[in-house]
């Protein structure tokens, strides 16, 4: 048998990772096993974590941002012990239904703690993981929380523009405790790193605030003295290590050859000789696996003492509750009560104004939201009053300047509420969403409480012109599966949208708001959350109806002033409003045959495309809306110029 030894165990790596990927005929072998010796020496020697507690809060966290490279992150949840990382899940990599998907997705196995696969992902989520801990730390102390952030990420993931805005925020707030593994192996699947890129990997971290170390990916000895030179650092780490992609297969390592497709039986026996590894496919030899299990339980001491530690403290409660996720009892009345004040008082303001307005109300009742901007505080109102901002000074604050980093911000977002602990929420003008959509739908692929504030929301933010005026970003949000948009009509929609997102466990949220001023439409207290229907009357008919306007947002107060006019004309006219078209779909077939009633006049109107509205008026139905892009000048000339007006929608109803 085997001697056990750091570089056997990483053989074990290597072993299960050709094999799962020859098995499934699919897969990338030559990053696992590149990375095995580093992975040993983290997961052996500095990585705080118990496998018999996946969720124990105060774990270090692991992250593969190389997705791609998910047999390493398999394999060692399977030799650490984690129970449902079972050999059989191994054996079914790639395959339909297994827990051992092609990429790393969270939910599926204990122990995947984000989504990735998506190159840049993983690191700029890791930014997010880091921002959460030192928060926390700040309010808990370090009997609490006190733990890293470990992150391995390939040539690939640092091509992606998204790392560089990672990579800056994290420089820029000293996220000490955030330590970034490169696997520096100059392979790409087309051939040498040479072929595209000359970045000097090592200079542009360092420009950006970064402590960077250096280690030969191979030798123990090297990668411990860099892992160990990290834990001491006052920023964030990248471990530069050099690495043969492939190690172990004689023919195809440091070649593009190991990186995206099987070894091949043949290879694969070679590189068992060359590995000194003469068992059959999917064996661990006991030793090893012992070895393997006894590093998966070392941090039983440390968690147990932990767990006494938060037992004995005042904050016990506090703490338990915010890392469940679950909002302060006292939430719903905090809720109940603001829409009551707003009953007595409707405000004639921009729907950016009543969401933050609501802010300053659920940022005083939920201490564990933090929110941010893209560098648009003041246009996206998403600093409510006595907000500190979150800075390397002062991690206790709960306000960040994210930057015009609209995507880093949106996985960092992301990578907050993985870390448990917090409720983020970043804004941004409503057609950055293009910046932000691949970590939106991440979001909503983990089914994750994320919440992305969007202002400016059409044609309405007047001057600034086309480029920044969303025309088709409503239907493109709307389209992404586990995805709850909601737009509001008025401040009393502006909360309820809120307390949605907020009581949304396990879904992701983007509210998106106006910048122009309008009309209250909800005029009168209700018990009852409305916008959690997805639509509503919001202005009924005295007689029977004879027209249906249906409208989300600014545009409700051109539908009720078009009902007025057509009630004088004859034409009875009922309005709804639809906040959400994603929860209206989760209501009864009874409610919803209710809303959208059978009146043959049919009219939806909204200031963007016409996609997703024909399930409420038909084919055969008006809409009033855009056709193509906007133009730049004062908003009510605008809507006036591309004809969404009330008179627009009088006229298509009157024919």
């Amino acid at each position: 048998m085997t001697d056990v030894t750091p570089r056997s165990m990483a053989n074990a790596i290597r072993a299960l990772s050709m094999d799962a990927v020859q098995k499934a005929n699919s897969g990338h072998p030559g990053a696992p096993m590149g990375l095995a010796d580093v992975a040993t020496v983290l997961f052996t020697k500095f990585l705080k974590f118990d496998a018999a507690a996946p969720h124990w809060p105060d774990r270090d966290r692991f992250i593969l941002s190389a997705g791609h490279a998910s047999m390493l992150l398999y394999s060692l949840l399977h030799l650490t012990g984690y129970k449902d990382m079972t050999i059989e899940q191994i054996k079914n990599f790639r395959q339909l239904g297994s827990k051992t998907a092609g990429h790393p997705e969270y939910g599926h196995a204990e122990g995947i703690e984000t989504t990735t696969g998506p190159l840049g992902q993983g690191i700029s989520n890791a930014v997010g993981f880091a921002m959460a801990e030192r928060h926390l730390n700040a309010q808990f102390g370090d009997d609490l929380v006190n733990h890293k952030t470990y992150v391995f990420a390939g040539d690939g993931c640092l091509m992606e523009g998204i790392s560089q805005e990672a990579i800056g925020l994290a420089g820029h707030l000293k996220l000490k405790n955030l330590i970034v593994v490169w696997d520096d192996n100059n392979i790409s699947i087309d051939g040498r790193i040479s072929m595209s890129d000359s970045t000097d990997q090592v200079k542009r971290f360092e420009a950006s605030g970064w402590k960077v170390l250096r280690c030969d990916g191979h030798d123990h000895t090297s990668i411990a003295v860099a892992f160990g030179a990290a834990q001491l650092s006052d920023r964030p780490v990248m471990i530069a290590a050099k690495t043969i992609i492939g190690f172990g297969a004689p023919n195809k390592k440091d070649s593009y050859q190991a990186h995206g497709s099987p070894l091949g039986d043949a290879e694969i026996a070679l590189a068992r000789k060359e590995l000194d590894w003469p068992y059959a496919p999917f064996e661990i030899p006991a030793n090893i696996l012992a070895a393997w299990r006894a590093a998966g339980s070392r941090g039983k001491t440390d968690r147990s003492a932990w767990e006494a530690r938060l037992s004995a403290s005042p904050s016990k409660a506090w703490f338990n509750r915010i890392m469940k996720g679950d909002l302060p009892a006292s939430f719903g009345k905090v809720m109940s009560d603001y829409k009551k004040e707003l009953a007595k008082k409707p405000p004639h303001i921009a729907t950016r104004n009543s969401s933050q307005n609501a802010l300053d109300v659920i940022n005083a009742a939920v201490p564990e939201t933090m929110g941010g901007s893209a560098d648009l505080t003041g246009s996206n109102n998403t600093k409510s009053k006595d907000m500190a901002v979150f800075s390397a000074d002062n991690y206790a604050g709960r306000y960040v300047h994210f930057g015009i980093r609209e995507h880093g911000m949106a996985a960092a977002i992301n990578g907050m509420t993985l870390h448990g602990g917090v409720i983020p929420y970043g804004g941004t003008f409503f057609c950055f969403t293009d910046y932000c959509r691949p970590s939106m739908r991440l979001a909503s692929l983990m089914g994750i409480r994320s919440i992305f504030v969007m202002t400016h929301d059409s044609i309405g933010l007047g001057e600034d012109g086309p480029t920044h005026q969303p025309v088709e970003h409503l239907a493109a949000c709307r389209v992404i599966p586990n995805h709850v948009v909601m737009r509001p009509c008025d401040a009393v929609e502006a909360a309820e949208c809120w307390q949605i997102a907020l009581e949304s466990k396990t879904t992701p949220s983007t509210l998106v708001l106006t910048r122009q001023k309008l009309k209250p439409a909800r005029l009168d207290y209700s018990a009852r959350n409305l916008c959690a229907q997805g639509a509503y009357e919001v202005a009924g008919s005295k007689k029977k109806a004879k027209a249906v306007i249906f409208a989300s947002g600014s545009e409700v107060e051109i539908a009720i002033e078009a009902k007025a006019a057509l009630d004088k004309k004859g034409i009875p006219t009922r309005v709804v409003s639809v906040p959400s078209m994603e929860l209206f779909e989760k209501q009864s077939k009874a409610y919803k045959a209710a809303v959208l009633g059978t009146e043959k006049i049919r009219v939806a109107v909204e200031a963007g495309l016409r996609q997703g509205w024909d399930r409420f008026i038909g084919t055969d139905g008006k809409f009033i809306g855009m056709t193509g892009f906007g133009a730049s000048g004062p908003a009510e000339k605008l809507y006036e110029h591309f004809g969404i007006t009330a008179k627009a929608v009088v006229k298509a109803a009157s024919k």
